[in-house]
Formats: structure tokens, C-alpha cells, sequence
């Protein structure tokens, strides 16, 4: 999650983004993974389009996340639209064209060549290497 919300944060004055919250990939009562019970992250299959709503509000407050979050309608539209299960990254161009189609996740998703289109359309964003404290030394050998 963190790799997209800094690709949002550094584009965010060139670009619109939208989140679109799909079927629950690892629900509890389907396919319940460890790294779900770890990382807090324990939803059932919604049945209704009301559970799903309460999901989203409920992952997008938890978690901060900022970015636009829309719903998919329970027919599933977008989903099938953009086979978009569990994870993918598109970018859809002023035209209305898609510019950039990500592979499917979680093996083939990866925000990073996201970002490389971003930066080739709208120039890279450097970020600063982060800096030692003040006053911090080297270890003694």
C-alpha cells in the first residue's frame, strides 16, 4: 500500500487517481490468509453493496489512506471490465484510453513501472536520502 500513496503524494498536482475497491480478495469465510490476521486486515465476503461500503469506510479511515476510493456495484462491473482481482494498476490518459495496463497481483503488480510512466509523462520526483541525526557517529569497530 505504502508504494502507491507515495506515488499519489508525488503526483497527485499532475494527475487524478482512484482506488477502486473490488471483490474481498482473502475474505474470512473463503480464503482467510495469515498476513490478513496479522496485519489486521479481516473482512467476510460482503454480500451486499451496503457491506461493501462499510469495508471500504472502514479500511480507508483504519489505514489513512488518501487516496479517491470508489466502490465496484456488486454485479462485479468494474471488476470484469478491468480484471482487476485482487490487485492492478491502470492508467487511463486524457483520451480516455488506457495508457498503462499493470499485471495482475500480487506477483505481476508493480507500482514501480507505474511511477516510471508518470515520470516519463510528468518528469521524475526525487526524494531526499534520508538523513542521519545530529550529533550521530559511526559505530566504534
Amino acid at each position: 500500500m505504502g508504494d502507491i500513496v507515495q506515488i499519489y503524494e508525488d503526483y497527485k498536482e499532475r494527475a487524478d487517481f482512484l482506488t477502486v475497491y473490488v471483490r474481498e480478495a482473502h475474505p474470512t469465510d473463503e480464503w482467510q490468509m495469515k498476513s490478513n490476521v496479522k496485519d489486521d486486515v479481516c473482512y467476510a465476503q460482503p454480500k451486499t453493496l451496503e457491506q461493501r461500503v462499510a469495508i471500504a469506510n472502514d479500511f480507508t479511515k483504519r489505514f489513512k489512506f488518501p487516496l479517491s476510493f470508489g466502490i465496484d456495484d456488486m454485479s462485479n462491473a468494474a471488476n470484469d471490465a478491468y480484471a482487476a482481482w485482487p490487485e492492478r494498476i491502470y492508467i487511463i490518459d486524457e483520451s480516455g484510453h488506457i495508457a498503462y495496463r499493470g499485471g495482475m497481483g500480487p506477483f505481476n503488480y508493480k507500482p514501480e513501472e507505474a511511477r516510471e510512466w508518470l515520470a516519463a509523462r510528468y518528469g521524475a520526483v526525487k526524494h531526499e536520502a534520508a538523513k542521519s541525526p545530529a550529533g550521530a557517529t559511526a559505530p566504534a569497530k
